[in-house]
């Protein structure tokens, strides 16, 4: 099994999602090289290279108004060129994601996007709960990556689970979205709202 440090790492090698690199690393038995060639064959690093080295200029913005009116959804979807901002596929993605965060309600983009002070604060929530189990700290550390783990995939969009299949997450989605259409397409922010209640902004 691979542990978040080497997850790290290897996402700063390739530049590939945590998600990717976990499943990789886990095929590959832990070996660095291995899983390196693990996402080489999952096409992750291709779709990573497009992100890393292109910009973003064009886009959309979608939104989704349920059908009572008391719940709202707006997404902006970036890409590189305004051929693709108008291409079928590209509006679908866009449509599913406003959807996916009027339905699932998600706090931030991405793992990246929360801030560092909130991350701080959810790990000291868990090490509290933790506080008088007598296992060691080393088992602490990792039930605690655990926890973290999974509040990560319940309040970031790209980790959730995508609301048309489960079996696939919003990250994985859009690495086969750039794959397919041969551009960068970037998350950029979302806002929802709900009558009477705070609105969730990212």
């Amino acid at each position: 099994m691979s542990d978040a440090r080497t997850v790290a790492e290897l996402r700063e090698k390739t530049g590939a999602g945590m998600m990717a690199c976990k499943k990789a690393l886990d095929l590959a038995g832990g070996d660095m090289q291995k899983a390196i060639e693990e996402l080489r064959k999952m096409g992750e690093m291709k779709a990573a290279q497009k992100t890393a080295e292109r910009t973003t200029a064009e886009g959309l913005i979608f939104t989704y108004l349920h059908h009572n009116k008391k719940m709202a959804a707006m997404l902006e979807l970036q890409c590189e060129s305004d051929f693709v901002a108008t291409n079928e596929e590209f509006l679908a993605f866009g449509n599913d994601l406003v959807m996916q965060v009027a339905a699932m309600n998600p706090d931030f983009v991405s793992p990246e996007s929360i801030p560092t002070e909130a991350m701080e604060r959810q790990r000291e929530l868990f090490l509290q709960e933790l506080a008088e189990d007598k296992k060691p700290d080393d088992i602490k550390a990792k039930i605690i990556q655990g926890k973290l783990d999974k509040w990560m995939n319940d309040i970031c969009l790209t980790k959730q689970g995508f609301f048309k299949d489960e079996e696939k997450t919003v990250e994985q989605l859009l690495t086969e979205k750039i794959a397919k259409i041969g551009e960068k397409i970037v998350i950029a922010r979302f806002v929802r709202w709900e009558l009477g209640k705070k609105g969730t902004s990212c």
